[in-house]
């Protein structure tokens, strides 16, 4: 019986372009900031058109790993944004048919450990941002669109107060999933922001404390009471989440 191979698969110049410019970013041979080689030159020294150094350029700044900065005919290598990586990462579940449960359960694996973190790890500008983002909840509350958006806020500085930038990076594709996935019950259950606010104070109280132990069992609390707000509200876990609105999208990035 003779041995078969399969076809080789053949990449076009430009992806190899990308891959080689990539891998130099990604090993930190070329550092954040730091400016690219014109495309003229880039194409001299790879040897290709320079209409294939312009896609690969392309296909890099779509990655979030360069960028043109204002005033700049250069590209300069730069870092992706948290919120970039997690959207394409909450996209994915989307089509995947992820459902209120799945969020549900994932915030209630994640969030409490990660609350006990931040109150270990919060530094004085971390417990501002929390202060913050609960006093704007409470002044919000009636508007649930922007009342949500508040509530993955408030997750938002917890993650940062970790100073874990893998924690922050994990939480991301949650939050943008949870947002759509509150917005269908909090209308629903007129108590819901009341409870919020409750549970948000005693956190801020537990990251002020430095009581890690507090911030876990109040977090365990705060995330059930998700789960108890749709039993309430006669809304299915099953559900199907959806895309959050693009308006908030754009402002979570300002």
């Amino acid at each position: 019986m003779s041995v078969e191979f399969a076809p080789l698969v053949m990449e076009p110049a430009y992806r190899k372009v990308a891959v080689t410019i990539g891998a130099r970013i990604l090993s930190r041979a070329l550092r954040e900031g730091e400016r690219l080689p014109s495309e003229t030159e880039l194409a001299r020294q790879f040897a290709v058109n320079r209409s294939t150094v312009r896609e690969a350029l392309r296909e890099l700044e779509s990655r979030g790993l360069v960028q043109r900065r204002a005033g700049s005919k250069l590209m300069s290598v730069s870092r992706p944004q948290h919120e970039d990586v997690a959207e394409g990462v909450s996209n994915a579940l989307l089509l995947h048919d992820v459902t209120v449960r799945d969020v549900w359960e994932a915030l209630s694996i994640l969030e409490p450990p990660l609350a006990r973190a931040a109150a270990r790890a919060r530094t004085a500008p971390d417990l501002k941002c929390v202060s913050a983002a609960a006093a704007v909840f409470s002044a919000e509350r009636n508007d649930s669109e922007q009342a949500v958006h508040r509530v993955a806020e408030f997750f938002r500085c917890l993650g940062r107060a970790t100073h874990n930038p893998v924690l922050g990076l994990a939480q991301e594709p949650l939050l943008q999933l949870l947002e759509p996935s509150l917005r269908v019950m909090i209308d629903k259950i007129p108590q819901a922001p009341g409870r919020i606010v409750t549970a948000q104070r005693r956190l801020l109280e537990a990251l002020e404390a430095r009581d890690g132990e507090a911030a876990h069992a109040w977090m365990t609390r705060h995330i059930r009471d998700f789960s108890r707000g749709y039993e309430l509200a006669g809304i299915k876990l099953e559900m199907r989440v959806t895309s959050r609105p693009t308006a908030l999208k754009t402002r979570a990035r300002a």
